[in-house]
């Protein structure tokens, strides 16, 4: 569930430390030794997976500038973090004119690479929102922005696109909370009334001796009150879509003047004298079963043929799981950009528990329940611990390992890996047995642990035990260590390349 970081670097010793920094702070990592393999990596099968390509200026097979130039043309989008070696202020006007979003100068603290990152996820996940809801107000969104690939929705998908292409009455089903207002503006969207009005209106939730004015207007003093000429929403919606949300709930007498306003194509407003013609796509909406209701004489027949020429039905989040993990990061995207929260994802544990809820609420409660884990989480990932009432639900004791960090703790562990019981940076004192083990053996798995805690920086792995660097590599080599452990961590932290991009 976290999101992907593309590594671009010829250096494996590079890779590898920007891969350990990367993924400690809650997020996926892919890696590639060279501009053509990422470029292969973007445009490929995983490349609407990638989030972000952190990017070698000089490498030996296709430099920097030339990989951004290529990837511009086909993912303008993706944000791109320059870390190179070369740090003048040319090379830095250089690639920010090529496209890159940021720009690091190599050896760059993983705190300080962390922080852009999640700067430059943050301004493109409020730039994607921005014109999402731009295209939403503008009346142009369509199913591409839609989240939702599981085969059912692919399926309500392409009816809605077969639908978009005509005028022909839609009858949209499904739970409440499944997105049917949704479908109904892509569907809006992808025809050629995008950009004219979209009118809804709730049918359940007007006031009965208020219907027919909202439904179709009336005249200035046509009853009491009537102080104004109001237009009614078929008006508003002219050369547009009237979407007729919970069309089930409407009473019958005002079913009569619905059908004959469909028929015709023309309404009638209070007090008016005669009929107001209106160009209007019909779209309704119902999450009750409008067959049985009219087999109960409480919906007209002759209007729900009318209304049910093209139905579509969204099928509920329980039978369409697929989609819940897409669901979920898009929530999680979204809230953590407007909280301003180091969210990046969800562990595993907790994206399990997400997929096997059933959701009663359906979409609109697992935005609700993202949103209120967002707001109160301040770690990287979304653990059990953070959904209390859906692990209650689903009889999930929500522990959780989480550290409490102290808001005076410095950066460095602001980022700090979540300790599981399972963790390998936790020492057992006892042996299988359950006899102390040799101070020696455990001497020599802390020293193992404390390599990879600091990815290999042999002064911040001496100053974190308290011994000197002398001292370190002498048990290094006592332990058998020095083979395997001594040479990157002295690479890792004395690069030899300083222009080598």
């Amino acid at each position: 569930m976290a999101q992907t970081i593309l590594i671009v670097d010829d250096d494996p010793v590079q890779r590898r430390l920007l891969e350990a920094a990367i993924s400690r702070a809650g997020m996926t990592v892919i890696t590639a030794p060279g501009g053509g393999p990422a470029l292969d990596m973007v445009t490929g099968p995983r490349g609407e997976q990638i989030a972000l390509m952190l990017l070698d200026l000089i490498m030996p097979d296709m430099d920097g500038l030339e990989v951004l130039a290529k990837l511009r043309k086909t993912n303008a989008d993706l944000p791109v973090i320059v870390l190179t070696a070369k740090g003048g202020i040319d090379s830095a006007v250089e690639a920010m004119r090529a496209g890159a979003n940021d720009f690091l100068v190599k050896p760059a603290s993983p705190e300080r690479i962390t922080v852009s990152i999640r700067n430059q996820l943050k301004i493109g996940t409020l730039s994607g929102e921005v014109t999402r809801l731009k295209k939403k107000v503008d009346n142009r969104l369509v199913f591409d922005d839609l989240v939702g690939r599981s085969s059912e929705m692919r399926q309500v998908f392409r009816l809605g696109q077969r639908a978009a292409q005509s005028t022909i009455p839609i009858l949209v089903e499904g739970e409440s909370g499944v997105g049917k207002e949704l479908i109904a503006r892509a569907i809006q969207g992808s025809s050629d009334r995008a950009g004219k009005p979209f009118v809804t209106v709730n049918c359940g939730a007007i006031p009965e001796n208020l219907i027919e004015s909202i439904l179709f207007g009336h005249e200035k003093g046509s009853f009491t009150g009537a102080s104004d000429k109001h237009l009614g929403k078929f008006q508003e919606a002219d050369g547009g879509t009237l979407f007729l949300d919970e069309i089930g709930e409407l009473r019958l007498d005002m079913q009569v003047k619905l059908l004959r306003a469909l028929q015709e194509g023309e309404v009638d407003p209070v007090g008016s004298k005669r009929p107001v013609k209106v160009d209007v796509r019909i779209i309704s909406a119902t999450n009750r079963d409008l067959s049985e209701l009219t087999r109960a004489g409480r919906f007209r027949e002759d209007l729900f043929y009318r209304l049910n020429v093209f139905p579509i039905f969204v099928p509920p989040l329980r039978e369409r799981s697929d989609d819940i993990p897409a669901l979920a990061r898009h929530f999680i995207t979204r809230f953590a950009a407007e909280e301003h929260k180091p969210v990046a994802g969800l562990t595993p544990e907790a994206a399990d528990l997400l997929e096997r809820f059933s959701w009663p609420g359906n979409v609109r409660q697992l935005e609700n329940t993202i949103f209120r884990a967002v707001v109160l989480c301040d770690a990287s990932l979304l653990d059990i611990c953070d959904f209390p009432q859906i692990a209650a639900a689903m009889g999930v004791e929500a522990k959780t390992h989480r550290a409490v960090i102290s808001p005076d703790a410095p950066a460095a562990d602001m980022f700090a890996p979540v300790l599981p019981a399972s963790s390998p940076y936790l020492l057992s004192a006892a042996d299988a047995a359950g006899h102390m083990r040799k101070l020696e053996e455990m001497e020599s798995e802390i020293i193992r642990l404390a390599i990879s805690r600091y990815e290999g920086h042999m002064s911040e792995v001496a100053r974190r035990l308290g011994i000197g660097r002398s001292t370190l590599y002498r048990k290094l080599k006592e332990f058998g260590l020095e083979a395997d452990e001594g040479e990157a961590p002295e690479t890792a932290e004395e690069p030899p390349r300083q222009a080598a991009g």
